[in-house]
């Protein structure tokens, strides 16, 4: 096990920046996610990392020691990648031995390597198969499992789920996830699902165009996030934005006005906010409420309603919105395109973004988070 310093890390290729000014501190044992849309520089980091791509510019230490002129090899890290890269004509335990046999490890010593990883991987009674006879998830354990042999200080992973089908995938995390926990590793787990990264992350990295948003644990994202971006990439269905306007302000709450004409005060710290400003609103989809348990409600006409059985997805248009409210509702609620939905919002649930997308930090303290 080994903690990650990464300071001023820069990566340039023919003068574009891929990666711009990263500072982060991954300690020893956690579990880290970077997560971002495409583009966004994070399989780039991962591989700097790695070692497979040559730093810019900063400093790079692993373990208190600086890496950055340091061979692949030679960094204690293991890398699964989005392909399994098994070779086929070889078994399972072949496969997974095939690192030690080029280092030069002793042949016991590789069975008994092998044979302890394999039951940690549940893969001991696959050991003769080769990848043709293994399921998909089979056989990114096995891709894993060649990693673990090789007792790594720093574990790596690129996306290495996207090539699973939906049930695959959440098998994975949890076994990755109950992986972590037994061996207590440091991992570095890049993906573009931000589902992931909420169920499987100790630390989640958002980047946005090769920077850091925001670092944070997933429920200190999801409930105060420090941008409009943030806010929109974690949370599944997206936060619902709304444009408003300023009416007063102060360090305690800002006053805004709706859509409608309709007035609300949102508990959110205003310093700096002028009236008159024009603002955003952001609400998740299931933190809106019974109409008379709100600050405030307004009506739209049900669009779409998808029937998901334990709740359902409403999408609902109002007057003088373009973009279509999506909100989660319960289950067992009768809705039926064309009626008219009554959409409660809590003052306390609500994020308030400035023009420059910078959020007014919110003053209501989550239970989830502080207990």
């Amino acid at each position: 096990m080994a903690s990650v310093t990464l300071r001023n890390i820069c990566k340039h290729y023919d003068g574009t920046a891929i990666t711009r000014n990263i500072d982060l501190d991954i300690e020893d044992g956690e579990f880290v996610v970077f997560v971002g849309p495409s583009g966004c520089g994070k399989s780039t980091l991962l591989r700097l990392i790695a070692g497979l791509e040559e730093i810019s510019s900063g400093e790079l230490l692993i373990d208190g020691q600086r890496v950055n002129d340091l061979p692949p090899k030679d960094r204690s890290v293991g890398m699964v990648f989005q392909s399994y890269a098994l070779y086929p004509h070889m078994t399972v335990a072949e496969n997974m031995a095939f690192g030690l046999k080029l280092a030069k490890i002793g042949k016991a010593q590789i069975r008994s390597k092998v044979e302890e990883v394999s039951r940690i991987l549940q893969l001991d009674h696959l050991l003769e198969r080769k990848p043709k006879d293994l399921s998909g998830g089979q056989r990114q354990r096995v891709a894993i499992g060649r990693t673990l042999v090789r007792e790594p200080k720093v574990f790596l992973f690129d996306e290495p789920l996207s090539n699973l089908d939906a049930f695959l995938r959440v098998q994975m995390r949890i076994e990755i996830s109950r992986l972590h926990q037994r061996l207590k590793s440091t991992m570095i787990y890049v993906t573009h699902d931000q589902v992931e990264a909420m169920t499987m992350a100790d630390k989640i990295v958002v980047l946005e165009a090769g920077r850091i948003a925001q670092v944070g644990a997933p429920l200190e994202l999801y409930h105060y996030p420090r941008n409009r971006f943030v806010a929109g990439f974690i949370g599944s269905p997206q936060m619902n934005f709304l444009q408003v306007r300023a009416l007063s302000a102060s360090s305690e709450a800002v006053e805004i006005e709706m859509p409608g004409g309709y007035r609300m005060r949102v508990l959110v710290d205003g310093t700096g906010v002028e009236p008159g400003e024009e603002l955003t609103l952001g609400v998740r989809p299931e933190h809106f409420v019974a109409a008379e348990q709100a600050d405030f409600a307004f009506y739209g006409q049900i669009s779409v309603a998808e029937r998901l059985g334990d709740h359902n997805l409403i999408y609902l248009s109002l007057e003088g919105v373009e973009h279509i409210i999506t909100l989660r509702s319960d289950g067992d609620r009768r809705v039926a395109v064309g009626d008219t939905f009554a959409a409660g919002l809590m003052a306390n649930k609500c994020h308030l973004f400035r023009a420059d997308g910078q959020a007014c930090p919110r003053h209501y303290r989550e239970p989830a988070i502080y207990g």
